[in-house]
């Protein structure tokens, strides 16, 4: 089985932060040691994974600005403009904020044991 999950690479300070990562509670999500561990319990092995890591995460956000915004300078009277411009004017700073340093992301190769 092959699936993609977050984790918390720090533990969250407060709940604004919980919020910032896209989780509604702390408990979305798990730190990875844990993560691993809930996969064993869960029957199955480890066999691979690949972890994005703080530069690679950067490039993948960042590319969804710059999307964002080349569909703004396409669609600037689109219903949907002012709520993209309000995410693209706020997300980067979210980011650098929050998800840069406590959200992790893993795509985990498990094997039924």
């Amino acid at each position: 089985m092959l699936i993609g999950e977050p984790y918390w690479r720090h533990e969250p300070p407060d709940q604004d932060t919980v919020e910032a990562c896209h989780a509604r509670d702390k408990d979305d999500f798990l730190p990875l040691p844990t993560l691993i561990e809930r996969f064993g319990e869960l029957g199955y092995d480890l066999v691979e994974m690949v972890l994005a890591d703080q530069d690679s995460w950067d490039r993948y956000r960042a590319a969804q600005w710059l999307n964002i915004r080349r569909w703004l300078d396409r669609n600037p009277d689109d219903e949907l403009a002012a709520e993209m411009r309000a995410q693209l004017s706020t997300d980067p700073a979210r980011y650098v904020r929050y998800e840069r340093e406590y959200l992790g992301w893993g795509v985990f190769a498990l094997m039924r044991r």
